[in-house]
């Protein structure tokens, strides 16, 4: 049964979009996203992803409306914007469809490749030049690496089954949350560590993240330096919350890439990189 909209907080910041509204399906989403929902209403229905509007909250969706323009129709189009001292919220296309199968023999896989192949095409926007990837510079361990993830290419930078959408006559990358400006390959290659995950074997996976561009112009040595970065950066995840077990199965992936590329499985920390981070 749809959601009672009535304890909606930010339900008349909406209205002049929306008319009243009249159901609610709430979405899964991670922990990031304060509100995500198909809602019903008057004027038809949208996707309403909203943020209370303050700190990195305020700053992600206010990126991921301002991209969005530029990645449709990957992307499901946004509709309105509004915002108000409390929320921001974003009313986009709904994307009818449903989560990819990431398992070995899927028949989503060639879909899935072409999806993550079609991001790396798109032209990096203006708006979107001062969007450094950095978040895995303080998992490098010499400053020299640095220059190896930095690029021109807009990425979505959190591939992932949750992100994806299969729908009967197309697909979309949802979740826009943090795209940045980087190197072409990570893409590809976080979605190599999600194929590891989901049963494939390293050769498997890089296999199928060989039909995306930006994998097969990728230098190795960036490649190896990112596995190592992104094993490290899921170890200290794994580590915060030892008991998740989807945090767990990252970590194992990310070893299982490592230990194929001939990199150390379980390296030490990473060294501060000075200046890196977010």
């Amino acid at each position: 049964m749809p959601e009672d909209p009535k304890p909606l907080p930010f339900l008349s910041l909406i209205h002049p979009y929306t008319g009243d509204v009249t159901g609610i399906r709430r979405a899964e989403s991670g922990p990031g996203t304060d509100f995500a929902a198909v809602v019903e209403c008057e004027k038809g229905a949208f996707f309403v992803k909203a943020m209370r509007n303050h700190g990195w909250r305020s700053a992600s969706i206010n990126r991921e409306r301002l991209i969005i323009p530029y990645v449709e129709p990957i992307s499901p189009a946004l509709c309105w914007g509004a915002a108000d001292e409390g929320w921001a919220v974003l009313g986009l296309e709904v994307a009818e469809g449903r989560r990819p199968d990431f398992e070995p023999g899927s028949p989503d896989l060639p879909t899935m490749v072409e999806l993550v192949d079609r991001i790396g095409k798109v032209d990096l926007p203006d708006v979107a030049r001062s969007w450094t990837e950095t978040r895995w510079d303080r998992f490098l361990t010499r400053e020299s690496e640095i220059g190896l993830l930095r690029g021109d290419a807009l990425l979505h930078a959190d591939i992932n089954p949750y992100n994806l959408i299969v729908g009967d006559e197309r697909s979309w990358a949802v979740d826009w949350a943090w795209p940045t400006r980087g190197a072409a390959f990570i893409d590809p290659a976080m979605f190599v560590v999600q194929l590891i995950s989901s049963g494939h074997t390293p050769e498997g996976a890089e296999t199928w993240a060989s039909g995306c561009t930006a994998w097969r112009e990728a230098d190795p040595v960036a490649v190896d330096a990112f596995a190592a970065a992104y094993l490290r950066m899921r170890r200290e995840m794994a580590e915060r919350r030892p008991d998740t077990a989807s945090r767990k199965a990252m970590l194992h992936a990310a070893a299982t890439w490592v230990a194929h590329r001939g990199g150390d499985a379980c390296p030490p920390p990473a060294a501060q990189v000075p200046g890196s981070g977010r």
